[in-house]
């Protein structure tokens, strides 16, 4: 028995490119570090805000790829020399990745008080209506 696909449906046509993001998206379920937040700040706007204590900016990297935001963090490595008595603070990197629909583009981005905002935009499309001519056989 086959697993019933979106592009196995006969009036969905074209939607193969759905069912990856949807797959993609399945796989890139990450352990829960940086904790974020997403929030709808207007009808076609968004911000996602990551808890980034402890990084400055040249320690973030943003990058579109292939429809997905992924945003990654890597402290340098400045503890030689320092001595820890204890070690509470997470030093790790991390990556988050955010799966973008058509449409979606990234704005700015901006660092507040160990906060990283990302802003987001949905550009709507102008409706397009296209008339078809029928050849003759």
């Amino acid at each position: 028995m086959t697993k019933p696909t979106l592009g196995s449906h006969p009036y969905l046509l074209g939607f193969e490119q759905l069912e990856r993001m949807l797959e993609r998206s399945a796989k890139s379920g990450n352990e829960g570090y940086p904790p974020f937040n997403i929030e709808q700040t207007s009808p076609n706007s968004y911000r996602i805000t990551l808890a980034v204590a402890g990084f400055a900016e040249d320690d973030l990297a943003i990058t579109v790829e292939d429809r997905q935001l992924v945003i990654r963090g890597r402290q340098s490595e400045a503890d030689e020399g320092r001595v820890f008595l204890h070690r509470g603070i997470a030093a790790r990197q991390f990556q988050r990745s955010f799966v973008l629909a058509d449409g979606v583009e990234v704005g700015e981005a901006v660092m507040e008080n160990g906060l990283l905002h990302v802003d987001l935009r949905r550009i709507e499309p102008e409706p397009v209506v296209q008339r078809i001519t029928i050849n003759k056989g």
